[in-house]
């Protein structure tokens, strides 16, 4: 190994001023043969010219290939969805999550390992080493904007782990749930750069929204949608399926390239709504939730203190005032919420469960003990977007609908399973989040940041079953990793400067239980509620709760101080006592703000979801007409032409044999919301289905005939100026009218989180009951399909 040279030496003191690994950055950037690690690509050395004529009078010099520092760990990173501190076994709950003990037993536990309250945000920062704000990642990629810090676009300059990796001699992969593509990037026409596979994944297996129907996914394997991924199958689960990819990428990959080390980020959909589940779990909880949520909640709270996951004088923060308490509910409510618990509980049963098949496989392979894991339960606190009440159809919360308890009632049975969407109510996620008040979004409260997190490598890290309380971020995660691995923080990757790392390595914690924090400063932003934690003190404000408006202007919220060394819970404001520190931390969080790209605070909801409010690129925009044709399909939302709040008008042309035909022309969406143009028994019809909600149809009259035709469907929207009214739909077949009827309400701001457009077939969930995916596909030609909005 040669000496460092003096330009690393001399810009090693920088690089711990922000953030970067000691062991890392004074490492030798420099192994044997190979170019500086700091600048990726790495390419070949210079050779000097051969200069003899015949090849069988030189030794063929061997051909340079890159290789991963000697001794670097497999890496696995696993991200559980929407689940707070207290929803594990493993840091207290109630609900059994053995592999995650498994690990903890094994390795090491983080109690104050930290998010930053949202899906998108968390996994830009995880991925990068960045600040979320750094990334472009205010919010989630729906609701991007153009203002600097929220285009939902990650820059090049914040260059992903993987692909430091990959061009490190690692194999990458990664299987779940993305969340960090641009809504106008997913098209079939790209561009593709920001999709997993672009950002240094080899491979990649699963969905690029914030959810997915776990019955009937939408998911794609590298760039090509998988079409049917069930395949009839009635038990399919894509959890099950995306661990299953995951084992069997992995004995690939060690069966062909054993000397190279792997990357899995394995980041499934649970337990993010919809909270869907086979019975099988399911039936192992029921009853275990009838005591209700403010004794389970302190139960919890007990639990926490006997594992010592919290220090034994916290106190149990108060609940918000808007959640009641549970002997206040009637019994029908107490029968709703209780089941909404158990198909919870069920999902991170679940959910745990096919973690031990993944962790079993490496250990099969004899790689557990040479695998760096991280296992972290939760991208921020368990979600309270489910409301009061939860609901049936997750897409009511997005569309201004409230559901109501007796009609929810009525799905009791079948809640977790494929006709259902559901989500639980925000009582629950207080629950889960105990020791603390808030929940998911709130990142002014450890309740929506403070996450339970295992790291597990039995080869390096030698102490088993501790507690390390040393404050971290999950911006740590990537210099944790880069110095586990032997490998430097990169100043080049693909040619593009990088933006120095703003996470701190945790491998300082590692043998020292009672080392000195070394992340000492971290803001908090999201949707305005806001924060900075400095040194054991913190001061941040809720600006808004996730199931109501704002409560202030940004200019006149409250703010509360505590000092969280030695309140864990948050449970005690110090801003009346302590006025001086508050003042010193508002000015703190405001000159991070400026420093890493939070300002202007957008605390903006529903308007977000409009592309052309906020400055955000759109496919679609200014389009008025859309022509598509058979064979396209898998479109988001985000990629097809809007036809909420609007007249419009649908004008088919299609080849067939008349009476025998069925199938679908065009359909947008599913089972929980969405419209469909097909064809029965010969005849034309129109559905709109209203959020699972309501079936509004319209018929034609008369069969099509035989050879070539036009359908026309008309939509007559009379809600103007008001969002999801009616309308009158009317069906023409060669210009003369066949039919006409209702369609009395429409879903104003969203049809789904991830179904498709498609044409020809009606992908993933069925608009209609009239048919299956199966049956869905159109038995006639369509030459041509044009949308026209009026």
């Amino acid at each position: 190994m040669r000496t460092p040279s003096v330009s690393l030496l001399l810009l090693t003191p920088l690089l711990l001023l922000i953030g970067m690994a000691g062991h890392a950055a004074a490492q030798m950037a420099d192994q044997g043969d190979y170019p500086d690690r700091r600048v990726l690509p790495l390419t070949a050395p210079y050779q000097q010219p051969i200069t003899a004529l015949d090849a069988r009078t030189v030794k063929a010099p061997s051909v340079f290939q890159v290789e991963a520092p000697k001794g670097a760990p497999h890496v696995v990173v696993i991200l559980i969805d929407d689940l707070g501190f207290g929803g594990t076994s493993t840091f207290g709950g109630v609900i059994p999550t053995p592999t995650f003990d498994r690990l903890a037993k094994n390795g090491l536990r983080y109690n104050q390992f930290h998010s930053t309250a949202l899906c998108s945000p968390t996994r830009a920062s995880l991925l990068t080493g960045r600040n979320h704000h750094s990334c472009n990642m205010s919010s989630i990629t729906e609701i991007a904007t153009s203002f600097p810090g929220a285009t939902g676009m990650i820059p090049h300059d914040c260059a992903m782990l993987p692909e430091t990796l990959r061009l490190n001699g690692y194999s990458t992969a990664h299987f779940g749930k993305d969340h960090l593509t641009a809504t106008w990037e997913t098209s079939p026409s790209g561009p593709l750069a920001r999709w997993p596979t672009m950002r240094g994944f080899d491979k990649f297996y699963g969905f690029l929204g914030g959810e997915t129907n776990q019955w009937s996914p939408s998911i794609f394997d590298g760039v090509t949608p998988v079409d049917d991924p069930t395949k009839g199958d009635p038990n399919y689960h894509f959890m099950n399926d995306m661990t299953t990819k995951s084992i069997e990428w992995i004995r690939t990959q060690q069966s062909l390239t054993p000397d190279k080390p792997f990357f899995v980020y394995f980041a499934p959909g649970a337990t993010h709504a919809p909270h869907h589940v086979p019975q099988s779990y399911i039936d192992k909880y029921h009853g275990k939730f009838d005591d209700g949520w403010d004794v389970i909640r302190q139960r919890i709270f007990e639990n926490q203190k006997k594992l010592g996951v919290i220090p034994p004088n916290t106190k149990l923060a108060n609940k918000p005032t808007d959640i009641r308490d549970w002997a206040a509910l009637s019994a029908d409510e107490k029968k709703l919420f209780a089941r909404q618990a158990e198909v919870f509980a069920a999902y991170v049963d679940m959910a745990d469960a096919e973690i031990g098949r993944l962790i079993d496989a490496i250990d099969e392979l004899g790689e557990l003990d040479n695998t760096l894991i991280f296992y972290i339960a939760g991208d921020n606190g368990t979600s309270a977007e489910g409301g009061m009440n939860g609901l049936y159809n997750e897409m009511t919360y997005f569309n201004g609908v409230e559901e109501k308890v007796a009609d929810m009632l009525k799905h009791l049975d079948e809640w977790g399973g494929p006709s259902t969407y559901p989500h639980m109510a925000a009582g629950w996620a207080v629950c889960f989040d105990s020791p603390f008040m808030w929940t998911k979004q709130v990142a002014s409260n450890y309740g929506g940041t403070r996450q339970g997190m295992v790291t597990h490598w039995p080869s390096r890290i030698k102490a088993k079953g501790e507690i390390r309380s040393q404050w971290h971020h999950v911006n740590d995660i990537v210099p944790t990793v880069l110095e586990a691995a032997g490998l430097p923080q990169p100043r080049v990757v693909n040619g593009v400067s990088q933006r120095p790392i703003e996470g701190v390595s945790m491998v300082y914690s590692w043998d020292e239980p009672k080392a000195a924090d070394r992340h000492l400063v971290q803001y908090f932003e999201i949707l305005g509620n806001r924060g900075v934690y400095y040194d054991g003190w913190f001061a941040g404000t809720v600006h808004v709760y996730p199931w109501a408006n704002p409560r202030n202007t940004l200019q006149n919220d409250d703010w509360e101080l505590y000092y969280v060394r030695n309140d864990f819970s948050m449970s005690e404001n110090l801003a009346a006592k302590n006025p001086d520190k508050l003042k010193e931390l508002q000015s703190l969080f405001l000159a991070e703000a400026e420093k890493y790209k939070v300002l202007p605070i957008d605390d903006r909801r529903l308007e977000r979801f409009n592309a052309e409010l906020v400055g955000r690129p759109d496919l679609m925009a200014g389009r008025k007409s859309l022509t598509v044709y058979e064979g396209l399909g898998f479109l988001m939302e985000n990629d097809f032409i809007n036809t909420k709040n609007t007249s419009f008008e649908i004008i088919a042309e299609v080849e067939t044999k008349g009476a025998d035909t069925n199938g679908v022309i065009l359909s947008q969406a599913g089972r929980f919301g969405g419209w469909s143009l097909y064809v029965k028994e010969g005849k034309p019809k129109y559905m709109y289905n209203f959020l699972g909600l309501e079936l509004f149809s319209v018929t034609s009259d008369t069969p099509l005939p035989a050879g070539k035709s036009t359908i026309k469907l008309d939509f007559a929207y009379d809600g103007q100026p008001k969002l999801g009214g009616g309308g009158t739909a009317t069906l023409l077949l060669d210009g003369k009218q066949v039919g006409s009827g209702r369609i009395e309400r429409t879903q104003f701001a969203a049809w789904s989180a991830d179904e498709t457009a498609n044409v020809g077939v009606d992908r993933e969930t069925p608009v209609s009951p009239d048919y299956t995916e199966e049956t869905s596909r159109f038995t006639g030609k369509i030459g041509k399909v044009t949308i026209t909005l009026k």
